[in-house]
């Protein structure tokens, strides 16, 4: 059995998870929204399953809508 990978969320980095296969996800994470959602973006222009987490705040995700984060 393959031994997971942790890691430490950082308090104002955006994430999002690419879903690879049955019960496997991949967090990706980048420093600003504009990097985050313009990844985030080919992912979906590759027709992979994604999911926009948002960004981590210590104890939440906050800014989570990824419909609003591409609107402003």
């Amino acid at each position: 059995m393959q031994r997971k990978k942790g890691f430490k969320m950082t308090s104002g980095v955006y994430y999002f998870n690419i879903k690879t296969g049955y019960n496997t996800n991949i967090t990706i994470f980048r420093n600003t929204r504009e990097e985050a959602a313009y990844a985030f973006s080919n992912y979906l222009k590759q027709k992979k399953e994604c999911e926009w987490l948002g960004q981590w705040e210590g104890n939440k995700f906050v800014d989570s809508d990824y419909e609003k984060v591409i609107a402003s």
